[in-house]
C-alpha cells in the first residue's frame, strides 16, 4: 500500500459542507466516489485536513488516501479530473511517507474572507464574496485586526453549537485586512481554528467598522470569554480555506 497527499480547489456553493453527512451532497462524497470508481469498486476513504462548512470554498484543502494502485503522480490529477464535477479540482497528488496524516500534522492554516463593501452588487462575485453595502471605517478596522494577533483564548469567537469538549486557546500568527478596489480581503493564518471562528472575527470587524463596536471590543471579547461581546457571524460563502502548512 502506499499513501497518497493530494492538494483540492472546490467551490463550496452547491455542497451542503465538505465532510460526508447522512443527508446533502458534500465535497468529500464526490472525492470518494471517484477515487472508488478508480478502484474498481473498491472503497476510498480519505483524510482531510479538516472540514469546511456548507457554502465554504477552498484553494489549498490537503486529504490523503492509501492505495493498492500504482499510478504515476501526474495520472492522478488528469484522472481525478474525468471523474469528478467541474466545480471540485485535484491541483496535485504525490507520494508521502506512510506515516503522514492530513489531519493531525497541520502545522497552521490560512482562511481569507472577503467582502465587498460597496452599494452596488457584482453579480458575478455574488457566491464568492459577502456584499456587505454599509459606510465602514477601514482605518479602524486595520487597527483592530492587530488585536487577533498572539496566544489568546478564543471562546467569544466560536459559535454555540461546538462540540469541542477541550480548551479553546489558539495562536494566530497573521491577521491582516486589505482594501482592493470595492473588495475587503480579511487574511487569517493559525495553528488552529474553532467552528465558525474566522466568521465571527470578519463579522466583528465589520460591526466596529460600522461603528457599533470599538476596537478595544476585541481585547474585550478575549479576555472575557464572551461570546456577546463579538459580532455577528458572516456567511459562509465569504470564506477560503486558503492554504494548509504542514
Amino acid at each position: 500500500m502506499a499513501r497518497v497527499k493530494c492538494v483540492v480547489e472546490y467551490d463550496g456553493t452547491g455542497y451542503s459542507g465538505y465532510q460526508i453527512q447522512p443527508n446533502g451532497k458534500t465535497v468529500q462524497e464526490e472525492i470518494e466516489k471517484a477515487l472508488t470508481t478508480m478502484h474498481k469498486g473498491e472503497h476510498i476513504r480519505i483524510i482531510s485536513s479538516g472540514r469546511t462548512d456548507a457554502g465554504v470554498h477552498a484553494k489549498g484543502q490537503v486529504f490523503h488516501f492509501d492505495t493498492h494502485l500504482s499510478v504515476p503522480e501526474n495520472r492522478w490529477v488528469r484522472a481525478l479530473e474525468t471523474l469528478m464535477p467541474a466545480d471540485i479540482y485535484v491541483k496535485s497528488a504525490k507520494y508521502v511517507p506512510e506515516d503522514f496524516h492530513a489531519q493531525f500534522d497541520v502545522k497552521a492554516k490560512e482562511y481569507r474572507y472577503y467582502v465587498r463593501a460597496s452599494k452596488s452588487r457584482d453579480v458575478f462575485r455574488r457566491r464568492t464574496v459577502f456584499h456587505f453595502p454599509r459606510n465602514l471605517d477601514i482605518e479602524k478596522m486595520e487597527k483592530a485586526v492587530k488585536y487577533f494577533e498572539g496566544t489568546h483564548d478564543f471562546t467569544a469567537f466560536c459559535s454555540a453549537k461546538t462540540t469541542l469538549k477541550g480548551n479553546k486557546i489558539r495562536t494566530i500568527s497573521r491577521a491582516e485586512l486589505h482594501r482592493n478596489g470595492e473588495e475587503l480581503e480579511f487574511i487569517v493564518q493559525g495553528d488552529g481554528f474553532l467552528y465558525n471562528m474566522v466568521r465571527i472575527m470578519m463579522g466583528t470587524l465589520l460591526e466596529i467598522g460600522e461603528g457599533k463596536k470599538e476596537i478595544d471590543t476585541i481585547p474585550r471579547a478575549l479576555d472575557e470569554h464572551n461570546r456577546r461581546l463579538a459580532g455577528f457571524t458572516t456567511p459562509g460563502h465569504g470564506l477560503f480555506l486558503w492554504e494548509v502548512n504542514y
